[in-house]
């Protein structure tokens, strides 16, 4: 079975346990394929933490979701250093963020030493407690959450952690359709689990994985295409240039981080399309959840309700698709 029919049989299996999120679940595999982390934004109940435990279950790795409060500490995250008094030495014992997939459920009620502890281990696939730093597994995606409902006793996400998420995906309700196909899926899974409880499915190896970003990074763009990229890229820097009223909103723009992480993950989406090419509207369609959250706008725009959605979608229209 070649590497792409492996994972579009995963890409399956999530499709059927998450309905509804159609896009998550297609950024999840792009941040997968990508090699990167997703922050995700949305109402409560919305199979946030279902569709990553379900991905778990599709492939070979271990899951943890870890609930952030305030008044959690860094080594809750990383472990800590336990005193063996039968022969008075330490031994580190490991913490969440050693498994492959983690999520991060609430991120911004975590305080800023959390916050540090965890970047580190995203930028760096690595943690440090006291003299000591300890590599992360080679398949290592972190999926935060944010909910957009109720912003009381959180801390905003600063900008260099913000920038090292691949993607910042915003979901919604599901359809009337939709949610009917939940609750027949909800009725369903009650009934096996009563009578086959802990029945898995076949879980795609790791190693499948890494073959499938390789082909991923094969993928041929267009020489046209990747300078369109690079000046949408560009274009959130210097707005003034695509109308004036775009120079009055925009205060910082994407960071190169923008440019690499728009090529691959463009590149996953034409993949997982079954495409060996990269097309316009792959870019187009991956800009804005890579470009939202890199966009820092002024008052000005904040005053009038214009959102970094609105810039990108601006741009989009206004730079010339070759």
């Amino acid at each position: 079975m070649s590497v792409r029919t492996e994972i579009q049989h995963l890409q399956n299996f999530v499709s059927t346990r998450i309905i509804g999120q159609k896009v998550l679940v297609n950024r999840l595999l792009i941040a997968l394929l990508a090699d990167g982390h997703l922050l995700v934004e949305g109402a409560p109940g919305l199979a946030k933490t279902r569709a990553i435990k379900v991905l778990g279950e599709g492939i070979e790795g271990d899951f943890h979701r870890v609930q952030f409060t305030p008044d959690l500490l860094p080594a809750d995250l990383t472990g800590t250093e336990i005193y063996r008094p039968q022969d008075g030495s330490f031994r580190f014992q490991q913490g969440p963020l050693f498994h492959n997939l983690v999520l991060a459920d609430e991120i911004n009620r975590a305080p800023a030493k959390v916050q540090s502890a965890l970047l580190e281990a995203m930028a760096e696939r690595q943690i440090t407690v006291g003299r000591e730093t300890y590599k992360l597994p080679e398949m290592f995606l972190v999926m935060a959450t944010q909910n957009p409902i109720e912003q009381e006793g959180t801390y905003p996400l600063p900008e260099a952690q913000l920038d090292r998420f691949l993607l910042h995906v915003r979901i919604t309700y599901p359809q009337g359709q939709e949610e009917k196909a939940i609750l027949a899926l909800a009725r369903t899974e009650a009934h096996r689990d009563a009578a086959n409880p802990g029945t898995g499915a076949r879980r795609v190896s790791q190693a499948t994985i890494f073959a499938a970003r390789e082909e991923v990074l094969d993928i041929h763009m267009a020489p046209q295409l990747e300078e369109y990229l690079i000046q949408l890229v560009l274009a959130t820097r210097s707005p003034g240039a695509y109308g004036k009223e775009l120079a009055q909103w925009v205060q910082y723009g994407g960071s190169p981080r923008a440019t690499i992480y728009l090529d691959r993950c463009a590149r996953a989406h034409a993949w997982l399309n079954g495409r060996d090419f990269v097309g316009p509207e792959d870019i187009q369609a991956l800009a804005p959840d890579i470009l939202r959250h890199r966009l820092i706008l002024n008052y000005e725009a904040e005053a009038e309700g214009i959102t970094p959605d609105t810039v990108i979608g601006e741009l989009i229209a206004r730079i010339a698709v070759p």
